[in-house]
């Protein structure tokens, strides 16, 4: 599956501008940007469900952009459940195979397997008033699996499940695909969903695709300074800063060693980059920042300690134990050869030529 140029407007809105992705078979892939990326219209473009201003669609390396819907054989899964209120859930399921006037038997034979896959062969008799919202959502992902259609298309189709329901989908939803074999295009705007569920994630801001890859690739080797700040919890420090000569000058006159792998010019509006997990107020390091705590965040497994650095904070990831008192002076140790440095004026990264 493949979307070259993909562009939409609504009035004097430009949803998409120039969507290019490249779905291969079989994968898991999943389309992640925050709302008004254009995510939901890139997922209907494909679906056949908007109408293109430019740009085309490729299934099976055909040109699709003129099919309609039901000649493209995808299966959509809702946000919302959709299901036929008035009907079981094992009629809910049978819906698109009646349409298709499928035999008893076949429809028979095709609910019992998906139900059994899905887990949910007690649900059958039910109606959507009689189950809870994940058991709804997994009579509707039936619906959508029995088809058997070319792919997969979801859209945020966990945001109406509690936090608990929302982990133990996604855990059932790889396996599911594992199972199937099936090509999966899932959009959300929840990176966790992405970073765990994904075999490839496009980035998607404004209607551009910022960044295409693996979980790794995004979050270890981000493009860009927006994709590393959306990508990561918690969000990563970003410091302003500057190269002269073998150090990093902070704008508040901080300075750390230059990082080995920079080909940044001397004198050139930087930011660095730095990620909780590569910093530490609780070891020693030849990179460090004098800062003081501005504050700490238990979560149990960790705790996420504030420091201030001038007048910029970083977030650094501590164990549970660690304590401190708001204004007591902290040194910070800095991994720099996993911290990432991104042009100022062009938010491009800098980080990967010599790595």
């Amino acid at each position: 599956m493949a979307a070259h140029g993909l562009r939409k407007s609504f009035g004097e809105v430009e949803a998409l501008k120039g969507v290019d992705l490249d779905v291969p078979d079989g994968s898991f892939f999943v389309v992640l940007g925050p709302s008004g990326a254009g995510k939901t219209t890139t997922l209907r473009a494909i679906a056949g469900l908007e109408k293109l201003d430019a740009g085309s669609v490729h299934l099976d390396g055909r040109d699709a952009t003129h099919d309609t819907p039901a000649a493209r054989d995808l299966a959509m899964v809702f946000q919302s459940y959709a299901l036929y209120p008035r009907r079981t859930a094992y009629e809910n399921i049978a819906s698109p195979l009646r349409a298709r006037r499928a035999s008893s038997g076949e429809i028979a034979a095709a609910v019992e397997q998906v139900s059994e896959l899905l887990h949910i062969e007690r649900l059958l008799e039910r109606r959507p008033a009689q189950m809870s919202g994940g058991e709804q959502q997994r009579v509707a992902l039936a619906r959508a699996l029995v088809r058997r259609p070319r792919a997969f298309l979801m859209d945020e189709p966990l945001t109406n499940l509690d936090l608990k329901l929302r982990v133990e989908m996604r855990t059932e939803l790889t396996r599911i695909h594992r199972s199937l074999g099936g090509t999966f295009v899932y959009v959300t705007n929840d990176q966790v969903e992405a970073l765990s569920m994904a075999d490839q994630v496009a980035v998607l801001r404004e209607g551009q695709v910022q960044q295409v890859g693996t979980p790794t690739e995004v979050y270890e080797r981000p493009a860009n300074q927006w994709v590393a700040g959306f990508v990561g919890s918690p969000r990563i420090s970003l410091l302003a800063c500057q190269v002269r000569g073998d150090q990093l000058v902070g704008d508040r006159g901080w300075t750390l060693p230059r990082p080995r792998w920079s080909t940044a010019r001397d004198g050139q509006p930087l930011m660095l980059g730095l990620r909780a997990e590569d910093l530490s107020v609780e070891k020693r390091g030849d990179a460090s920042l004098a800062g003081e705590l501005y504050g700490l965040e238990p979560l149990g497994d960790r705790t996420v300690v504030d420091v201030k650095v001038g007048t910029e904070m970083l977030k650094v990831k501590a164990r549970p134990a660690v304590t401190g008192s708001p204004g007591e002076r902290l040194s910070v140790a800095v991994d720099l050869d996993r911290a990432h440095l991104f042009d100022a004026s062009t938010g491009l990264t800098l980080s990967e030529v010599g790595r």
